[in-house]
């Protein structure tokens, strides 16, 4: 894809999952590009890439390539595309999406999918929303994917919180992720901790990201 080249994809975790995509209209037509999962960086996120798409018009830019993948240095989505041969060596970030440290690719209702304007030239209309893109596929679609737990596996108390939230359960911590209700991340904690001080919180709806040595668990908390 030569100069303004562009965009689409989607996936999650788990095996021959796709996304369709269909935006930006003005650049690359009313065409469905589908993206498969290709393989997992070393973060455990997937990476996500198109079938090479030959033949479509794209506006005269010829082969249609993307890909979207997490950039752990500036910890956050990017939606690529290729230079004009189908390669990533220098791609172009189209849109990025800055929501959180979610594992899956978030969809059009978590965070903002931010045009690229640099190398988009406002080309596509401003940033991804239900009115001028469609995702369909295995997304994030909330901010946290929460799981019940029994009294066996985990607790935390007192919810609501005031201060000090309590973590216990039979499991060892590596790391703490507070998240607000819209997906930022607002507090982190390192090491095996059951007790963590939330006095500086401001009242609301929170999720608690518990990262223990074999897996991730999730809960919703009360901040007073």
């Amino acid at each position: 894809m030569k100069k303004i080249l562009f965009f689409i994809l989607f996936s999650t975790f788990a095996q021959s999952q796709t996304i369709t995509f269909q935006g930006c209209v003005p650049l690359f037509d009313a065409q469905d590009f589908i993206f498969n999962k290709t393989e997992t960086d070393v973060t455990g996120r997937g990476i996500y890439i198109t079938t090479p798409v030959d033949g479509q018009a794209c506006s005269g830019l010829g082969s249609c390539e993307f890909k979207l993948l997490w950039n752990d240095s500036a910890s956050r989505w990017e939606f690529l595309a290729d230079e004009g041969e189908g390669t990533f060596t220098a791609p172009y970030v189209m849109f990025y999406n800055e929501t959180a440290t979610i594992q899956k690719p978030p969809s059009l209702k978590v965070g903002t999918w931010v045009e690229n304007i640099a190398v988009t030239n406002s080309i596509c209309g401003g940033n991804l929303s239900s009115t001028n893109a469609t995702l369909v596929g295995d997304l994030q679609d909330t901010v946290l994917n929460t799981v019940d737990f029994t009294k066996s596996e985990m607790m935390i108390f007192p919810n609501p919180v005031e201060n000090f939230l309590n973590i216990k359960g039979d499991f060892v911590i590596k790391s703490l992720e507070v998240f607000s209700s819209s997906g930022d991340l607002v507090r982190s904690f390192t090491g095996n901790l059951n007790k963590i001080n939330l006095s500086n919180l401001n009242a609301g709806v929170y999720v608690l990201k518990i990262n223990t040595l074999n897996e991730t668990k999730s809960v919703k908390f009360i901040k007073k």
